[in-house]
């Protein structure tokens, strides 16, 4: 759990090995730089079971390393307790978006609030697309944009 007094924030996507693991390590990496690392609780997770044990995506981990970024995250789905231990719940796409919700109806002490993560875009991009299927610009584009939705998140909640 987070630390006394702490604020804990969830990503989550499709697979947990694009989008959810670079928005995690942003806002980790954040969050180290700006000296609050430690009133933080941060993960990611997926809607689906397709990639459990998974690394990040190979083109997601070059672009984190390009920025300086390093993550040894695992690809995992979301649990009924992510529900009731976080307090954020951030997702990328309006398909996580109703998994979610549809998944915090099953669960009794919900106390997380549900968000698109893009709903904190400056540049008011609401959905970060899926690079999956695409190139490395994609890839790029959505650190891009979890940037700067984790930097006004991080903002909002300092």
């Amino acid at each position: 759990m987070a630390a006394t007094g702490g604020t804990s924030v969830l990503f989550v996507c499709l697979g947990n090995i694009c989008r959810s693991p670079i928005a995690e390590a942003v806002f980790r990496k954040m969050a180290s730089d700006s000296g609050v690392l430690e009133k933080w609780l941060i993960d990611s997770a997926a809607t689906s079971d397709w990639n459990p044990g998974s690394f990040p995506d190979a083109r997601g981990l070059a672009c984190l390393r390009s920025h300086g970024i390093e993550t040894d995250h695992r690809a995992r789905q979301v649990t009924k307790d992510d529900f009731m231990s976080f307090e954020y719940i951030l997702c990328m796409d309006e398909s996580n978006l109703r998994d979610l919700k549809r998944k915090a109806n099953a669960v009794k002490s919900c106390k997380s609030k549900i968000e698109l993560l893009g709903s904190y875009d400056p540049q008011q991009q609401l959905i970060i697309n899926d690079p999956y299927y695409g190139s490395e610009q994609d890839f790029e584009e959505v650190y891009e944009q979890c940037v700067r939705c984790c930097k006004a998140f991080l903002e909002k909640n300092s």
